[in-house]
């Protein structure tokens, strides 16, 4: 059986699914090359990870990500946040403890969100009003 680990990211209603297996470094978005994400304003969030910890790290694995659901943005943040916690997965089952600590450190004291779910959500909207918290002008003539 190949060496895998299969983690996945979540932001707001987006999920992306990372399987992380050994290969040659290849990153591929649905099927097509990390390079060519859109929008390209937000290509950088995506190579945070890679940049962050270097090529090298990422040169004897190859990932594959599937994201549906949410935004643009949150997309992105989903899919960066499976990349970071496939690669630490992959390093703790099948290398050693002593770099998987190093990659997680390194991740965390960059941003949090690369390995820690947001949990805000959306609130639902009440009656009475037109959103979650704002309600109806109230008159008293």
């Amino acid at each position: 059986m190949a060496e895998s680990v299969q983690t996945f990211g979540r932001k707001k209603n987006a999920v992306a699914v990372a399987y992380v297996k050994r290969g040659k470094g290849e990153i591929r978005l649905n099927g097509s090359p990390l390079d060519l994400v859109q929008p390209e304003t937000l290509r950088w969030k995506v190579f945070e990870p890679v940049l962050l910890l270097g090529k090298q790290r990422f040169s004897n694995v190859d990932i594959r990500i599937r994201v549906k659901g949410g935004g643009q943005v949150s997309q992105i943040y989903a899919i960066r946040q499976a990349i970071a916690k496939g690669i630490v997965a992959f390093y703790q089952k099948y290398v050693d403890e002593q770099s998987k600590n190093e990659i997680k450190d390194i991740l965390l004291t960059y941003d949090r969100t690369l390995l820690v779910a947001d949990p805000r959500r959306c609130e639902p909207k009440k009656f009475g009003g037109h959103g979650a918290r704002a309600r109806f002008q109230k008159s008293y003539r």
